[in-house]
């Protein structure tokens, strides 16, 4: 098999490689891909340093014609890209082809944000004196995205940092290296000047950690795992470098007396077991109002009875396969710890076979759960959903907010009172009334707050915070 190789300076650099299996059909092998060393990622450091002066002073329709050729041919792509998303990381092949039209939809805005470029001129308090405010790019970035979304993150993140001006070291999670290497292939083509945009896959242990080394790494955005995201900002520090951090979540959802069943049980249903509740953003705590709540729990089950979890690729499938056996025993340890805990197991939980040999698991609900126990409080990155009686909509707030997290919030409700409160109170960083908390467009600020975020807010304009220094300049007239 062909092995796709790492990108540094501008040559395709070859490398040891590894298996990139999918999740659906372990017995399919996706590709072949380079397992970079510490030597690749210093080498990719030093083209993106040397590369830097260039582009940072580059033209602006220069930058806007390339992000546009990417995001014009990943659209025209994006049958072909999603079934390379579908069958690496086990997302239905739907779901996929969406995530890969948001990317072009990314590439797209930032081809035209780098056109809308501005500063401010403003008078100094002081006579013939003129002030200018400007946005300087940092240098160096460091990019270090997750597996969930592998097409949609290293968008979000390569598309702003090439617009305001910067070079970059991109690093992509080890299990979905294939379309990472899509994305970086078609910048490649589509005239990125070498040294640019570099490409090293590796292990994070490697790869990262030699990022994370480097003092010539002016900013580092990271998307993982709560713990990961520590030694970054740790690393970061000691070089005083700038840092953007997405980590975990443990999402509430809130279902008042008063919601419409049916509204409520689509966004939860959405929310914690779509994707295979592999999001970040996904709904795992159900906080039901007693009123509601056997009515809610029948229905929502009726629901998960309805759900096809098969091959990711085929058609009807509404839930794949878990990306991995690793995260796969992560999810039944926490079925297993939800039942010590003293949770009913209300639905699903069981390993399931298909025709194809993959990572099968039924989408599992747990009722009678507490705010207190493991599986309410710890991100489990899975299928696997807990529903929380609570007495009325001032115990389901103070519930909603008892969490080390703060990434995305949601109530289903009919109350205007109520809705305008929870958006008010919320201490979370996106909230969203009868919607589920997955799912935000490509042009408007992502982040959370507490142990989920750090650091500006990606996407949409708002990402200029990270990516770019502000400078202040004084002329005397």
């Amino acid at each position: 098999m062909t092995i796709y190789q790492n990108l540094i300076a501008g040559e395709w650099i070859g490398a040891d490689a590894t298996k990139n299996i999918n999740p659906s059909d372990t017995n399919e092998v996706v590709g072949l891909y380079a397992d970079g060393s510490a030597e690749d990622t210093k080498n990719a450091i030093a083209a993106a340093k040397a590369a830097f002066p260039a582009w940072s002073r580059s033209g602006i329709w220069e930058r806007h014609v390339i992000l546009k050729k990417a995001g014009d041919e990943i659209m025209a792509r994006k049958d072909e890209l999603g079934a390379l998303l579908a069958r690496e990381e086990g997302k239905t092949l739907p779901e996929a082809i969406g995530e890969t039209i948001r990317a072009s939809q990314i590439f797209e805005f930032f081809a035209g944000e780098v056109l809308r470029l501005a500063g401010e001129t403003i008078p100094s308090v002081r006579p013939n004196i003129g002030v200018e405010i400007t946005r300087d790019p940092l240098g160096v970035i460091g990019i270090i995205t997750p597996w969930n979304f592998p097409i949609a993150i290293p968008a979000w993140k390569i598309a702003p940092a090439l617009c305001y001006g910067n070079t970059i070291v991109f690093k992509p999670a080890e299990l979905v290296p294939a379309c990472s290497w899509a994305i970086v292939d078609i910048l490649h083509r589509a005239g990125l000047p070498k040294g640019v945009l570099n490409l090293v896959m590796g292990k994070g242990s490697v790869v990262g950690q030699a990022m994370l080394d480097s003092p010539d790494v002016a900013g580092i955005t990271f998307t993982g795992s709560t713990g990961t995201g520590k030694r970054v900002a740790a690393a970061s520090l000691e070089h005083n470098r700038k840092f953007q951090l997405e980590m975990g979540g443990k999402n509430p959802m809130v279902v008042l007396d008063d919601a419409d069943l049916n509204v409520a049980v689509e966004a939860a249903a959405n929310s914690g077991f779509f994707s295979t509740g592999q999001r970040c953003t996904a709904s795992s705590r159900l906080i039901v109002t007693e009123g509601i709540h056997d009515k809610f729990v029948a229905a929502l089950t009726a629901k998960l009875e309805t759900l096809i979890v098969d091959n990711a690729m085929k058609s009807g499938t509404h839930i794949g396969p878990v990306v991995d056996e690793r995260q796969l025993k992560t999810d039944t340890d926490y079925i297993e710890i939800g039942k010590k805990e003293g949770a009913k197991l209300a639905f699903g939980g069981e390993l399931l076979k298909r025709d194809t040999p993959g990572f099968y698991l039924q989408p599992t609900l747990f009722t009678e759960a507490t705010n207190q126990m493991r599986i309410s409080r710890e991100e489990i990155f899975g299928p696997v959903v807990s529903v929380i009686r609570v007495k009325d909509y001032e115990e389901a707030l103070a519930t909603a907010n008892d969490t080390p997290f703060g990434l995305s919030s949601g109530i289903a409700t009919t109350s205007l009172k109520h809705a305008t409160h929870f958006k008010r109170n919320a201490e979370a960083g996106m909230v969203m009334v009868n919607l589920p908390t997955a799912g935000v467009d490509f042009h408007v600020p992502f982040g959370g707050r507490k142990g989920s975020s750090y650091g500006p807010r990606e996407q949409g304009k708002y990402a200029a915070e990270f990516y770019t220094s502000v400078k202040t300049s004084y002329t005397l007239a």
